[in-house]
This record gives structure tokens, C-alpha cells and sequence, in this order.
């Protein structure tokens, strides 16, 4: 089962089935060979190392010091943090237009949402303006780049500004403070990655990651909501009815900060999980996710079944470090990961294509936490 990477834009256009808004599959996702930065799925999609834990190859064509992006950096040094703890939010932010204000319980699985529609404009809208930058080495600095990519780069930086303006209406829409979060972030690392072109060194790719990572979990949430993978398989889903311990402040969301400034207690221990379940999960990864459960040999049900337990003990370790973390944001995406990697293994017994999307929503939250991480310095 081979996925495309986490942390790939643009994604390949497909066109849209009858009433289908564009800017989400056409449908479940398969299997196929990787593409590039992709917030959505490719027609063909398959069950690659991102999808099991956010391990990323960050293009086709980069170098192997960064194929293995979500276990290994590149040689760059990254830029000095900016802040030592998380962004305190504006106090004078008039929270009577944000929808999600209100929202400081559990997180879970999302059956619906308001924004999913407009965000697929403004994903695509992006996705077209990007199809020059996309064929980029991102491991080539600005001093060494030609006329054309610095073109590239150029019109790649304006495309996710304008992206971000667009996205801030959403973070005023969603009720979900999970939902506003992703958007929020997606707003804050574009921008970030928008000014680092100006002297980009390869290290900022990791800024742009995060908000692949992001945008690719609003698509799949979205896509889940769409194909009903999450009305299906959300209300099985137990434990996640913990209360947070702190939630994030309604911050300015014309001007959303970073979640991740300098690293956090957890974060190498957050990558070595990524590691660890990567390994786990290898026999799984071999099963053509197309398959229905119905149509499982014996092995790979004995493959499927090994694998619930994996991914079980998986969604506990998400928690915890994200309860560790001290960093709301950074907790909410854990446990949102945590809830979705369990709805997927309970879609097992009666698994379809479209529960696909569950599993990569897990990866994506997993994978944003880990390159936020690595673009704060871990």
C-alpha cells in the first residue's frame, strides 16, 4: 500500500463526480505511486509510511538525506526559535464571530462541518497556482537557484499568502476549535514559509510541511465527512471523552502565531513513535487497501487483525505526549489523531475503501506535529 507523501503540494486534479465539490477525492482513495505535496488525494492513492504514523518522502526527486523526512533532517541548520513557550493569544480579540469560542471539550472525531465547502475553493485555487513550485528540489538554497525558480518561488509565496487571507473567514466559521486550529496554523506556516523565500535554505521546507500537513488533514476530515467514513465509524470510538487539561485562547485570526516556536519535551519522543509504528506496521502497509474485508485472504486478515492492536497502543502514546506537551494546539492534534487512528481500527471488521480517510487524517495530524517540531529546531 504505497501513499502518496505526507507534506506534498500540489495535489494532481481530478475532476469532480456529479455534485462533488472539487478539492476532495472523487471518490475513496486507492493505491498508486507517490506524488508530489499533495492536500488532497491523487486518484490511486495507497497506504504509504506517512499514513501509519507521518513519515514523509518529501518529493520524488529529493535527495535520500530527506526521503526519510519524518525520521531524518537535512543538513541545515535551522533558524533560531523566536519564542521559548506558546503564542499567547490578543486580549482584545472580539470573540462574538468565532463560532468555536465556545468549544473547550474533547476533541473528536468530526461528522460535520460548515467549512469543508469553501475550503475546497480555496484548496484548489492554490493546488493550480502552485504547479511550477511543486517540481522544485527543495534542497536547493536560494543562492543557488536559476531565474525560473526563483519565479517559481516567487508566485509559490504570493498564492499561499493569499491562501491564508482566504482561509481566515474559516477560522471564524468552524464550530470546532480543532477545525479553527488547522486552519489557523495552515495560515501562520504559509505565511512563515512565504517569508523565508526571500533567503530560503532547506530547512524552511520544514515550515511548509507543517502546513501541508495541516491543509492534507482538513481534506481527509472533510473527505471522511463526505464518503461517511467518520458518521459510520465516529460514534464507536471510546476514550476519547478525557477533558484537555488546557485549551488554546482565541487568538487574532487575522494573524495567527506558530504553534511550535522551539521544541518541546516531547518532540523526540514524538518522532521515535512515528519510527517505532512505522516498523509495526510494515506487513500492513503490503495490503492493497482497495480491498474491502470481505475480500481478505486469511493472511491478511491475521495481518489486519495484528494490526488493530498496533495502532490501539499507537492512539494511547499520541495522547499521552500530547497531554505531556504543554502546548494545547500540539494536544489537540495528538488526540484528534489518536481518535481517528481508533475509528479506523474499529472500521477493521467491516473495513471499506473509504475508511481510508480516516487513517490518513490520523497520519496528517501526526505528520504536523512532527515537522512542526523539526521547523522549531528538534
Amino acid at each position: 500500500m504505497t501513499m502518496p507523501p505526507s507534506g506534498q503540494w500540489p495535489p494532481p486534479q481530478q475532476p469532480p463526480q456529479s455534485g462533488q465539490p472539487q478539492g476532495f477525492p472523487a471518490g475513496p482513495p486507492g493505491w498508486g505511486p507517490p506524488q508530489q505535496w499533495a492536500p488532497q488525494p491523487p486518484p490511486n492513492i495507497g497506504r504509504s509510511k506517512w499514513i501509519l504514523g507521518g513519515l514523509a518522502v518529501l518529493v520524488v526527486v529529493v535527495l535520500t538525506v530527506v526521503t526519510t523526512l519524518l525520521l531524518t533532517r537535512d543538513g541545515s541548520s535551522p533558524r533560531p526559535p523566536t519564542a521559548s513557550s506558546p503564542p499567547t493569544p490578543s486580549t482584545s480579540v472580539d470573540v462574538s464571530d468565532i463560532a468555536s469560542a465556545n468549544d473547550d471539550g474533547p476533541v473528536d472525531v468530526i461528522t460535520e462541518d460548515p467549512t469543508c465547502a469553501p475550503w475546497a475553493s480555496i484548496n484548489d485555487t492554490l493546488v493550480a497556482s502552485l504547479s511550477g513550485w511543486s517540481k522544485r528540489d527543495p534542497s536547493i538554497p536560494v543562492s543557488a537557484w536559476t531565474d525560473n525558480l526563483r519565479a517559481d518561488y516567487r508566485k509559490a509565496a504570493e498564492a499561499m499568502r493569499s491562501a491564508a487571507d482566504q482561509t481566515v473567514a474559516l477560522v471564524k466559521l468552524t464550530p470546532h476549535r480543532v477545525m479553527r486550529e488547522l486552519y489557523e496554523q495552515s495560515i501562520a506556516y504559509w505565511r512563515a514559509y512565504a517569508d523565508r523565500t526571500a533567503d530560503y535554505v532547506p530547512a524552511d521546507d520544514h515550515l511548509a510541511l507543517v502546513a501541508t500537513s495541516t491543509a492534507n488533514s482538513i481534506v481527509y476530515i472533510c473527505s471522511a465527512i463526505t464518503y461517511g467514513a467518520a458518521s459510520a465509524r465516529g460514534p464507536l470510538v471510546v476514550g476519547g471523552d478525557i477533558q484537555p487539561s488546557q485549551v488554546s485562547l482565541v487568538g487574532d485570526p487575522h494573524n495567527p502565531r506558530r504553534y511550535v516556536e522551539s521544541p518541546l519535551p516531547v518532540c523526540s519522543e514524538w518522532t521515535a513513535t512515528v519510527t517505532e509504528f512505522q516498523a509495526s506496521t510494515e506487513d500492513w502497509r503490503s495490503i492493497d487497501a482497495n480491498l474491502s474485508a470481505s475480500q481478505w485472504t486469511p493472511e491478511q486478515q491475521a495481518t489486519n487483525s495484528a494490526a488493530t492492536a498496533v495502532m490501539a497502543t499507537n492512539a494511547g502514546k499520541l495522547l499521552d505526549m500530547g497531554a505531556r506537551s504543554g502546548n494545547p494546539t500540539f494536544s489537540d492534534f495528538a488526540a484528534l489523531a489518536a481518535q481517528y487512528r481508533r475509528a479506523y481500527v474499529q472500521a477493521i471488521p467491516t473495513y471499506v475503501a473509504a475508511d481510508n480517510d480516516l487513517a490518513f487524517v490520523a497520519s496528517q495530524l501526526v505528520s504536523a506535529n512532527d515537522q512542526a517540531c523539526q521547523a522549531a529546531g528538534e
